[in-house]
């Protein structure tokens, strides 16, 4: 199993093969399709995403004395911030998305490009993953966009998942949808 420290250079990132078992350690950013959104036609960002993981997961936020805490921190359907995310990777400098279900070919591309690649986390195991989080250092946007959709600022300890788009732009999901292709057109003939 590979462990990745932040910062996630590009050197670091683009020595990932997929398939490759991950564990991440340290800053991790929260981001979904409102703040995707934002970003893309413009908005300011409140942090440097450069060398950075954006985690596609809406968390479940507590305050107690003070202090976020989290209680469920499973990811989101990555795909929904497919029209947003070359955009972000390129500009950004972005090296590591973390979320499930996988992305599309402007994403798949751009993680070639710009040396970034995408780690499928579990989904169902919002309880598990939120176990990983050691502490939330802060956040943005929490009244503009709600607790759902707000850039959380995330230290993780060991948080895993599967390379399934490399910096070398192979895509797991890729090469399934080619292989059910290939076998579909066995199968009506």
């Amino acid at each position: 199993m590979a462990e990745l420290e932040y910062p996630f250079t590009e050197e670091k990132v683009r020595a990932l093969r997929v398939g490759e078992m991950v564990r991440v350690h340290g800053l991790v950013f929260t981001g979904r399709d409102r703040l995707h959104r934002f970003l893309a036609e413009g908005g300011t960002c409140p942090v440097d995403f450069h060398d950075g993981a954006i985690y596609h997961c809406c968390p479940v936020m507590v305050r107690r004395e003070g202090n976020w805490m989290v209680r469920a921190a499973g990811p989101t359907t990555s795909v929904r911030q497919e029209p947003y995310m070359a955009q972000i990777i390129a500009e950004h400098k972005v090296r590591l998305i973390i979320g499930k279900g996988g992305m599309g070919e402007p994403t798949r591309k751009a993680c070639r490009e710009h040396g970034c690649a995408y780690v499928q986390t579990v989904g169902g195991a919002a309880s598990l993953l939120a176990s990983r989080i050691q502490r939330v250092l802060g956040q943005h946007y929490l009244r503009e966009f709600g607790s759902a959709d707000a850039l959380w600022m995330l230290r993780v300890e060991g948080m895993e998942g599967v390379v399934t788009m490399d910096a070398a732009g192979k895509s797991l999901y890729r090469k399934v949808a080619l292989a059910s292709k290939r076998r579909m057109k066995e199968l009506l003939q």
